[in-house]
């Protein structure tokens, strides 16, 4: 039997193709490394065991279809394997997982990119950050993930420099410097977006530095890395100002022009996209510096666009809509949590919404395409507000009015809920919210004098100490006078809520962690019923999601503050989380009971699936290093005195004393046995390579030596007191 050849025109065979490539199911599909584009994401659903944003999906759910591991099995959950980074500082990103390939990010923008099966390294890549720029970070190396697009894998280091990856070899294909005045105290912390044809990244510094930064968004071209457009978040001080949102934002802002400083309004997290709308949208951080006079509560100005969610076309970074969640921002109240995109029914019709809980305390769900408000319900105790107005502005309460006399205010800058992913489940409707119940102190400082004063009033001009039942009053008149009487407020804890975003209402709570200071985790949440979030305990918890009934407890040994994830290969499925202890806790003391204070702060990714080994490795424990007597007798007060105020001022936000990740200055190991080293430290940049920038352009040789002297003397009290049994 004779075969024939049909040829057909070159029109007919690409149509063909076309038509097979459409038809064709991604699962049974051969990719290239890393390879995401936007009809497999918006088709994510088609391929549950794959994870490919932040959140897996375009939506940033954090929500899996993944139901192997289910309220049945879950008990079986065990250990399968964990990759150790070679840094102990906090881990915040949440892994992607791509075709068998998990792509991640540790502290300083360094990319793992590991075989999701094994935890064998497939490549790393390290940017070669400027030491110096940990210098300016308010909270910890952190990195909080990458983007993975059509074979590319980006990330921000954090000295803010943006790149693009081979997704494959991890080699570099661009890079692009996008901190626009390296004089200010920029940085780069979180995760880029892919926003259609082009990435998007923000950056922090509204916390750091005499008056802050000026925060703003800036989109380059995927492909080839070169900027498309920029948004500021804020108006140039002091310039007349041609662009139409800018000019908006201006006449929201004082005109003594904030009295010289940047305005704030760092977008250093908080990115979302719709693709069919074409619309990215930005959460924006807090104002720099928080008061700008001495009656600045009492200005009427609202700031824009700090403290906002912002709605950009992204074809040309115009604002198409926004709404501010805390005009005349003076709490640290940001508005950069992960914000979920879904559909919701509504009153009986399906509305396109965009939902958030940012530090305010308020849940926000929002009509994403308009940003009509639909509704703004606190979802943990606030007094900053006596509620709403009928057009969704908070109503100031004058409890909230910390200009003239000091006042308790609630929440806390830690915010009712920080960074840390919430998820969202279409099965239960419910949002699972990390939740940290606390309250501050807040005192305005403009114009006081003393050590703790130059410290915190260069920065935000307010003293914003955590508050919980500890609080003694006699703890903080000594430096700041006279302080009121306190209103019981709730004591700090950390609980897991499930929010109802339709009914408005907490549904059911879970306390992970109560009484002192502790990061939370982030949530993931399965088609299998179940929500997972970890704790500073370092026990990764898994929930009922309908009830929240504990199903399943396991001890790490790890702080876990980022958000688990779920994917599966050859059938099973896995269950990854980064653990590490750091962020804002750096410079906070380990609190007992926590995983750090009884273990090593080892950075890992910690992976488990059904069947696997019942322990999970433990770091090494901790071993407290003794204090040895000083090498030189103690100093004159008065030399000792003027290193504690340069201390207080330059030093205490990373070292405080007896604090956990950043070096205790007490002990010989960090320089306090050699004076000359110390200064070589201090002034000269010896250990700028891991972060520790050089001060030599605000202190002298005889401010370091005061600093030294300082040190000394609390070496010698602390070593007296071991001596004699006690404690210091």
């Amino acid at each position: 039997m004779s075969s024939i050849h049909i040829i057909m025109p070159w029109r007919w065979l690409a149509a063909i193709g076309l038509v097979a490539a459409l038809l064709g199911c991604h699962e049974s599909t051969p990719h290239r490394a890393g390879a995401i584009d936007a009809l497999r994401l918006a088709d994510a659903a088609k391929e549950p065991g794959m994870w490919f944003t932040g959140g897996r999906d375009a939506g940033q759910t954090y929500y899996s279809p993944l139901a192997t591991i289910d309220a049945r099995t879950v008990g079986r959950l065990g250990f399968a394997w964990e990759y150790r980074m070679p840094t102990q500082r906090g881990l915040e990103a949440t892994p992607i997982v791509v075709d068998g390939v998990m792509y991640t990010s540790g502290p300083w923008g360094v990319v793992y990119a590991l075989d999701a099966a094994s935890g064998k390294l497939r490549w790393s890549f390290d940017p070669k950050n400027d030491g110096l720029r940990g210098r300016y970070t308010c909270c910890d190396f952190v990195n909080r993930g990458v983007a993975v697009w059509k074979g590319r894998v980006y990330v921000a280091s954090l000295d803010g420099r943006l790149f693009s990856l081979d997704a494959a070899t991890g080699q570099k294909v661009w890079e692009t410097d996008t901190i626009e005045n390296h004089a200010l105290p920029y940085t780069s912390t979180g995760a880029p977006i892919v926003a259609g044809d082009v990435v998007v990244i923000g950056n922090g510094g509204a916390d750091i530095g005499r008056g802050g930064v000026r925060g703003y968004v800036t989109a380059y071209d995927a492909v080839t890395g070169r900027q498309q457009w920029r948004f500021y978040t804020v108006p140039e001080c002091g310039k007349r100002l041609t662009d139409d949102d800018q000019e908006k934002a201006r006449k929201t802002w004082s005109p003594d022009c904030q009295n010289g400083a940047h305005g704030g309004g760092t977008v250093w997290d908080g990115l979302a996209y719709d693709d069919a709308l074409k619309l990215l949208y930005i959460g924006v951080g807090n104002a720099s510096p928080y008061l700008r006079k001495a009656a600045g509560a009492g200005e009427p100005f609202d700031d824009l666009y700090v403290a906002s969610i912002v709605a950009l076309d992204v074809r040309n970074g115009k604002v198409v809509w926004h709404y501010q969640t805390t005009p005349g921002e003076i709490w640290d109240y940001t508005a950069t949590a992960k914000m979920v995109l879904t559909d919701l029914n509504i009153g009986g019709k399906p509305r396109s919404v965009l939902m958030q809980a940012p530090k305010n305390g308020y849940f926000y769900v929002l009509d994403r395409r308009t940003g009509e408000v639909i509704s703004a319900t606190p979802y943990t105790f606030q007094n900053w507000t006596l509620g709403m107005d009928e057009h969704f502005r908070p109503k100031i309460s004058p409890q909230a009015n910390y200009a003239n006399s000091p006042k308790v205010i609630a929440p806390s800058q830690f915010g009712g809920h920080n960074w840390q992913p919430m998820s969202y489940d279409p099965k239960t409707g419910l949002v699972y919210l990390p939740v940290v119940e606390a309250a501050n102190l807040a005192v305005n400082l403009h114009g006081k004098a003393g050590a703790l004063t130059d410290f915190v009033s260069g920065y935000f001009s307010s003293f914003l100490a955590l508050f919980d039942n500890s609080y003694r009053r006699e703890d903080y008149e000594g430096l700041l006078g006279p302080l009121p009487k306190v209103d019981p407020v709730p004591g700090f804890r950390t609980v897991l809520k499930a929010w109802d975003p339709i009914a408005q209402r907490v549904v059911w709570e879970h306390e992970s962690w109560h009484g002192t200071v502790a990061p939370s985790s982030g949530v993931m949440s399965t088609a299998g019923g179940l929500v997972f979030h970890g704790g500073a305990d370092g026990h990764l918890r898994v929930h009922d999601a309908s009830s929240g009934t504990l199903l399943k407890e396991i001890d790490t040994g790890t702080t876990i503050m980022a958000a688990p994830m779920t994917y599966s290969i050859d059938g099973v499925q896995y269950v990854a989380v980064m653990g590490g202890w750091g962020g804002s806790m750096a410079a906070v003391p380990f609190p007992a009971g926590s995983a750090a204070a009884n273990y090593e702060n080892v950075d890992r990714i910690m992976v488990f699936r059904l069947d696997g080994k019942p322990e999970t490795p433990k770091p090494p424990r901790r071993v407290e290093v003794a204090f040895t007597q000083p090498p030189v007798p103690s100093p004159a007060p008065d030399v000792a005195a003027l290193g504690a105020a340069r201390f207080t001022t330059y030093c205490s936000v990373c070292h405080a004393f007896a604090t956990a990740l950043n070096p205790d200055l007490r002990r010989p190991q960090f320089g306090s046995d050699n004076q000359a080293m110390f200064r070589s430290i201090v002034l000269n940049g010896a250990l700028a390579v891991g972060g520790m920038g050089r001060f030599d352009d605000v202190l002298s040789q005889d401010d370091v030596d005061a600093i030294y002297a300082f040190v000394i003397d609390q070496r010698w009290l602390a070593f007296r007191a071991q001596q004699s049994g006690g404690t210091h």
